[in-house]
């Protein structure tokens, strides 16, 4: 089973994107214009 089937983004851009947040505690809205860019 692969939990990143379907998904938007990426498997690497996702996993990035949980890493900066658990390790920054940065917020959603910042991860999303992180993303954004």
């Amino acid at each position: 089973m692969n939990p990143f089937k379907g998904r938007h983004f990426q498997r690497d851009i996702i996993l990035w994107a949980v890493r900066w947040y658990c390790k920054y505690g940065i917020s959603y809205r910042e991860l999303q214009e992180m993303l954004a860019e």
